[in-house]
């Protein structure tokens, strides 16, 4: 595996998260202080959630397939794009058929409408799956930004353009729907248009395998990431959800903008790994380093900064979501301690093991939601991070067995991280202590504080030699040089 190559395509991926995140962030903060309020935006989390919440299954463990698959032959594609087009399709009329329901549950007639459009959109959904899940296992992620930002830029126009007019959480439902359809033509644009033509299931057994730990997988996370806003939603009300919502929303695209673009890339990396016979225990624990070295400070500054984030960006209306976002930020820290815990499993074929780890999972974040949900918001937020560390706890010895690493080299990361975390928070922390508070704090104060961590971080990396910097100055590298600006080239000019 060339690492070259793996850094060209996080380059593109890191650059397909930032263009995508800043049309979504720019359009939720339009959206938030003029056009929709908690409530509003409660119900269509509630219906999105309910949708989704059997959605997630329409892949069926198809794109990883595709991505690992060791010999991917064009009838191999053609059989996983049938077996694809039938299971999604199925999937998505069983949503259709759901909306109904989920409006009478929640005795609330505008439900209806909403979930029938979320549920509508994922009639498209099935072909952009293969054409995509290609160009990642290419590792053409050019492809791949041009796919989200499309999405993106389809969202946000529609769902602006009908709030505008006054359609409420209708306008947040049809921007769901041009998102899809986005994603389904550009991707579809980039593959050449293919079609599943002719269809045919033959070779289709390794897919089925992988298709059923990938239901139980998608089943335990879809109901891990939604069951709050649903239990929510049927205990306290609409506004509570939408404040919820707009917290966990706030802090999961953080997290992504920081360090989900380059998942994607990992999966086909690891793969090379594994087919040229390599150890893949060194390899997890630098990704560990770079995940855990520059989220874990993101987020910590996120639970810092919760109560004039809020204000600033959404306005007075949303500061109730300020708590719920400090702790669902922290609870982050523990969800990128082990990362792709469940994809290397996958790639190993550790699939059986894979799925009871899952199980424990889910009944363990619902359990907690339950205890917490009779003692309001907070609690449900706080939650989180219990969850957290029993999933830290769950699957960091099953890697550990699957991989190889010891737990020294492991903790070594982990310590490393935290104290660059520690650097980047602490300017922040002395000036509510030396200045003014949270609630109180300027842009000046806020600004200098945001700044000093940053360089406060750059130094302990320095001084520690936390193996995330080489990656930046690689990375940062590579950039300048796809653009001719590398300072040796130019002094040789």
């Amino acid at each position: 595996m060339s690492a070259m190559s793996v850094r060209s395509a996080a380059i593109w991926a890191i650059a397909s998260q930032y263009a995508s995140f800043a049309i979504q962030f720019a359009a939720s903060v339009v959206l938030a202080r003029w056009y929709i309020d908690p409530a509003e935006l409660g119900l269509f989390s509630i219906a999105f959630a309910a949708i989704t919440l059997i959605a997630f299954l329409q892949d069926f463990g198809v794109a990883r397939y595709i991505s690992g698959e060791r010999d991917l032959t064009p009838e191999k594609i053609q059989g996983a794009f049938t077996l694809s087009i039938t299971v999604a399709w199925a999937v998505a009329f069983a949503a259709i058929l759901l909306a109904w329901p989920v409006s009478w549950f929640y005795a609330e007639p505008r439900l209806f409408p909403l979930a029938l459009v979320i549920a509508c959109s994922y009639l498209l959904v099935p072909l952009a799956i293969v054409p995509q899940a290609l160009c990642q296992r290419r590792m053409d992620f050019k492809s791949n930004t041009m796919i989200e930002v499309g999405a993106a830029l389809a969202n946000a126009a529609v769902a602006l353009t009908l709030a505008m007019r006054g359609m409420g959480a209708l306008a947040l439902a049809w921007g769901a729907f041009a998102q899809q359809a986005a994603r389904m033509l550009v991707s579809q644009w980039r593959a050449g248009f293919m079609l599943p033509w002719p269809m045919h299931l033959k070779g289709t057994s390794p897919i089925l395998a992988i298709g059923g730990t990938n239901t139980v997988q998608s089943v335990c996370g879809s109901i891990t990431a939604r069951a709050p806003e649903l239990l929510i939603g049927r205990i306290i009300d609409e506004a509570a959800v939408g404040l919820f919502a707009r917290a966990s929303g706030l802090a999961l695209q953080l997290r992504l903008l920081v360090s989900g673009a380059v998942t994607g890339v990992f999966y086909p990396a690891f793969r090379k790994v594994r087919d040229e016979g390599q150890p893949l225990g060194p390899p997890y624990l630098r990704v560990t380093a770079a995940y855990t070295g520059i989220t874990w400070p993101a987020m910590a500054g996120i639970a810092v900064l919760a109560a004039p984030l809020i204000e600033l960006l959404y306005g007075p209306r949303w500061l109730g979501a300020a708590p719920l976002l400090a702790w669902i930020a922290m609870s982050q820290l523990c969800y990128v301690a082990v990362p792709l815990n469940g994809d290397l499993p996958l790639l190993l074929g550790r699939m059986r093991e894979l799925v009871r780890f899952n199980l424990y999972d889910t009944a363990a974040s619902v359990l907690f939601l339950a205890l917490a949900a009779p003692f309001g918001l907070v609690w449900v937020a706080a939650s989180r991070v219990a969850h957290g560390l029993f999933w830290m706890a769950l699957y960091a010895p099953f890697l550990k067995r699957l991989l190889g690493f010891s737990w020294r080299d492991l903790l070594a990361v982990y310590g490393k991280s935290l104290l660059a975390t520690l650097a980047a928070v602490g300017p922040l922390l002395a000036s509510y202590a030396l200045w003014a508070g949270p609630t109180d704090a300027g842009f000046i104060q806020l600004g200098a504080g945001v700044l000093g961590g940053v360089l406060c971080w750059l130094i302990v990396l320095a001084l520690i030699r936390h193996p995330l910097l080489d990656e930046i100055i690689a990375i940062v590298g590579a950039a300048l040089d796809r653009i001719g600006m590398r300072p040796g080239r130019l002094a040789r000019r």
